[in-house]
């Protein structure tokens, strides 16, 4: 059975050796790596762990699996306003399948290729299948987009659409079934969601606030009403969900979805009247898939109205171990 050394250097020492990245001083092979963050910069840090039966289905393709666990640390960074720069991995694995890591290996590079980031670091060991990433960006000094920004009279808008996680989730799981086009888009946001990076870099000079959605739009949304001590209606109506999603003729249970069924990775941001202009000229030429869908208001809870009418929650968003 190889030994750990062995199999970082076989999947994961040699092909980040193939990519130098900048400002990697000294990469994986030693106690630490020394990294040079970018001149005039702040340094971003994000640590997830995705867990087997929890975070993804144990029996998933290994390529995918981590494509998903690269893809939602680099959310985070999207979330931030961060430019990616480098990643660490700690991989538990109940066996040493040189098949599995051999898979495995092969999305997380390609991922990482495709995003510009760097693994500079990690640890194995044996268990439960896990997979912990810490992401690390950079953004202009004091300029990183928060969660205590927002104000009264705020607008809220998401990039792109919600509810296809938990639609996603639904189709695993088999509790739902869909078309096969709409099934494969599916699977590929659920495997593969999109960090956006680049809407991101749009608004961040410009956004008051701003998350990614991982556990559902009102529980995260709600993280901002609490930081920056306001609250929130969203008018539920606006909004935006997939062709997938609109195909089920089910619009109770897409809004439910997308309020709280997590899992989107979309970024939900807040900005001042005076700054929808220019977003509006963004979305006009197509640089940018945004949509308002609510407003800052007094108060400290997330409220939830359709065409002016409470809209009840069956569940507000994800938990762990629930």
């Amino acid at each position: 059975m190889p030994s750990e050394f062995q199999l970082i250097q076989q999947f994961f020492q040699r092909e980040q050796a193939e990519q130098p990245a900048e400002g990697v001083l000294l990469g994986i092979g030693d106690d630490c790596a020394l990294l040079q963050i970018p001149a005039g910069k702040q340094l971003a840090v994000s640590v997830d762990t995705l867990v087997a039966g929890v975070h993804f289905p144990a029996d998933a393709d290994p390529e995918l699996i981590a494509q998903r666990a690269l893809r939602t640390n680099l959310s985070d960074l999207a979330a931030m306003g961060a430019d990616p720069l480098w990643f660490t991995l700690a991989l538990t694995l109940p066996e040493a399948n040189e098949e599995w890591l051999r898979r495995f290996s092969r999305g997380l590079f390609s991922c990482a290729r495709d995003y510009g980031i760097a693994l500079v670091g990690g640890d194995t060991t044996s268990g439960p299948l896990s997979i912990t990433i810490q992401a690390m960006g950079a953004t202009q000094a004091h300029q990183a987009m928060r969660r205590d920004g927002a104000n009264i009279g705020d607008f809220i808008l998401v990039t792109n659409a919600l509810g296809d996680g938990a639609a996603a989730l639904a189709a695993i799981q088999q509790t739902q079934s869909f078309a096969p086009e709409h099934r494969d888009y599916l699977l590929s946001r659920f495997y593969r969601p999109t960090p956006r990076l680049q809407e991101s870099a749009l608004i961040r000079d410009m956004a008051t606030s701003a998350l990614d959605i991982s556990d559902g739009l009102v529980a995260d949304l709600q993280h901002i009403c609490d930081a920056s001590d306001v609250g929130a209606v969203i008018d539920v109506e606006n909004i935006p969900l997939s062709p997938a999603v609109k195909a089920l003729n089910n619009t109770s249970q897409a809004y439910q979805w997308a309020l709280s069924g997590g899992d989107d990775y979309e970024l939900c941001f807040t900005l001042p009247p005076e700054k929808m202009a220019d977003i509006a000229m963004l979305i006009a030429q197509g640089k940018l898939n945004a949509t308002v869908i609510g407003e800052i208001i007094p108060g400290n809870q997330v409220v939830c109205e359709l065409e002016g009418e409470p809209f009840v929650l069956t569940k507000t968003g994800y938990q762990h171990f629930e």
